[in-house]
Parts: C-alpha cells; structure tokens; sequence
C-alpha cells in the first residue's frame, strides 16, 4: 500500500494557513532539504484546488526561467497531480487530473493502485482534515515555526474524539523551527488522577 503523507509549514499555535511575514523569515537550508525528503517520498501529489491554483500560477513560470528552482519546479511539472476539486478545472500544468468520485474512495483506491509508491499532500487543509477522519493519512510531518501566528486556519478542526499520535522523528534547526513527523497511534490506556497521583512531585 502506498503511504499517504501529509507536510505542512505550521505555526506554533497549530495555524497551518501560511503567512508569508511569519513563514520566510524561518526558510533556510535545513527546512529547504526536509521538503526535498518528504516530495522524495512521493510519485503522486494530491492538492486541493487552492493549493493548485498557487501552485500553478507560479512553478511553470519558475521551471521555464530556468533560476535556482527550476530543477525543483520541474520536478513538480512531471509529478502527477491529482486536484480535488468541487467544480470542473481546466488545466494548464502538465500532468494534472481531477479527482473522480468521492475523496476518501478515490484517495483509497490510490492506496492500493500498484503503480503508486507515495502520494504526498502539501499543503491543502481542507483535505487533510477529511482524509484524517477517514484514517487515510499514515504520516504528518510537520515544521514548526517558532511563531504564534494568532490568526489563520488550523490544522485540527473540531470533532468528538481525539486524534492521538506517535512521534516517528524529530529535529531542531538553527531556526528554531522544530520538524516533527508523526503517525497515527491507538489511544492510551485510560487514565485518571488517581491513577498517576504517585508520579505528581512529592507523591510516593
């Protein structure tokens, strides 16, 4: 199966909608090799439309200035990409497709399809969340910043349970921005004060 892995830039209050003012200030060459390992991971790119329309409107243009990025913004050009979107897209990046059908069905069955090693999502709040309810997404590797943003979309909405979570690996940069890759957990053994009052300091 195909691991679906979620990378987010991501401020230290959980906001996961960038803001240019708080994210660049952070990017350096430690944060620049942590996404070219996580888009490594992948064949497939799965972006909601907003994520694509930013993307589009500016990696083509990169790829043919032929700068610093190309290399990187051809990489993105021949990935496939696979938009989800609510409205018919015209495309004008190659190798792009609409999402057929039902979000979780069709993010199930990329899973499952032997000629996908990995699909990466950057990015794309709105599909992460549903994809988390779903218990589709195997990994969220997170880079931290070390900034409250105060405003801005959040990456965990509201629900009724909790989504708990294991620590696959770490790392601080030089920044202060922590990188933390995480993966779904089974709950914990329930738990109450009594049952950890000895570990409060001073308890026997």
């Amino acid at each position: 199966m195909a691991k679906v892995i979620s990378t987010l830039f991501i401020s230290a209050d959980g906001v996961a909608e960038i803001d240019p003012d708080w994210h660049f200030p952070y990017f350096d060459e430690n944060m620049g090799r942590a996404v070219t390992e996580d888009y490594e991971t992948a064949d497939v790119l799965l972006i909601g439309r907003e994520t694509y329309d930013s993307f589009a409107g500016a990696w083509p243009g990169r790829e043919a200035a032929g700068g610093e990025d190309a290399p990187f913004a051809k990489q993105l050009g021949d990935m496939r990409k696979v938009v989800v979107s609510r409205q018919p897209l015209e495309f004008s990046w190659r190798s792009s497709e609409l999402i057929q059908g039902d979000l979780v069905d069709a993010v199930a069955a990329l899973k499952a399809d032997a000629d996908v090693r990995g699909i990466l999502i950057p990015g794309s709040i709105s599909v992460v969340q549903q994809l988390l309810a779903a218990g589709l997404v195997d990994e969220l590797r997170l880079l931290v910043h070390p900034v409250a943003a105060r405003k801005g979309r959040k990456l965990f909405d509201e629900g009724d349970s909790a989504y708990h979570l294991r620590v696959l690996a770490t790392e601080s940069f030089p920044t202060g921005v922590l990188r933390v890759i995480y993966a779904p957990a089974a709950a914990p053994t329930p738990a109450g004060y009594d049952d950890v009052k000895d570990q409060v300091p001073g308890g026997n």
